[in-house]
């Protein structure tokens, strides 16, 4: 792992961040931390509220100084918004500070874990289907340069994802070298 032994977990909403890192933390013995979830403590509002007062803009700002502070501290499990990966400074970021893990799912799953929630912001106007086709489409490329290793979460529990996050962890090289699987 990293020399700061932390874990970031990137990937497209749906994908299982949230509740892969709470196992992984559990397994690892670290302290778990979201991106959306400490944007919201800090405010006192919603996400998708900022995303309807502030704009995607803004509420990109507000994840990016989020990003920027929690990457700097040692030791943890941060799942992270489905857009962090469109800054440069937070892709530098997780991926100079910690192991990064891309959690990958097929579409029709993300779409299956995504059907009745409304808390998301960028799915709430027009075709669910198209619009997260698109946004798979467009951050697929930056989902895998940030990524140390890839995981397929589709079908499987989640304790068993973050298991098989924690095996290939103590199987990477001390160098980071860019692994999929």
């Amino acid at each position: 792992m990293s020399r700061a032994g932390s874990v970031f977990l990137i990937g497209p909403m749906g994908a299982g961040k949230s509740t892969v890192g709470r196992h992984l933390a559990e397994l690892l013995q670290k302290e778990f931390h979201d991106t959306d979830h400490e944007i919201e403590r800090r405010t006192g509002a919603s996400v998708s509220l900022i995303f309807e007062i502030e704009g995607e803009a803004g509420f990109r700002r507000r994840e990016a100084a989020v990003i920027e502070e929690l990457t700097a501290r040692e030791n943890i499990v941060l799942a992270t918004g489905g857009g962090v990966v469109l800054s440069e400074a937070n892709r530098q970021a997780l991926h100079g500070r910690g192991t990064v893990v891309y959690l990958k799912a097929p579409l029709d799953t993300l779409l299956a874990r995504t059907q009745r929630d409304r808390s998301r912001p960028l799915l709430q106007e027009g075709d669910r289907r198209a619009k997260l086709e698109e946004i798979v489409r467009l951050r697929e490329p930056l989902y895998r340069a940030a990524a140390h290793l890839t995981i397929a979460t589709d079908h499987r529990p989640a304790a068993l994802v973050a298991h098989e996050i924690a095996t290939r962890l103590r199987q990477l090289p001390q160098s980071h070298e860019n692994l999929t699987g």
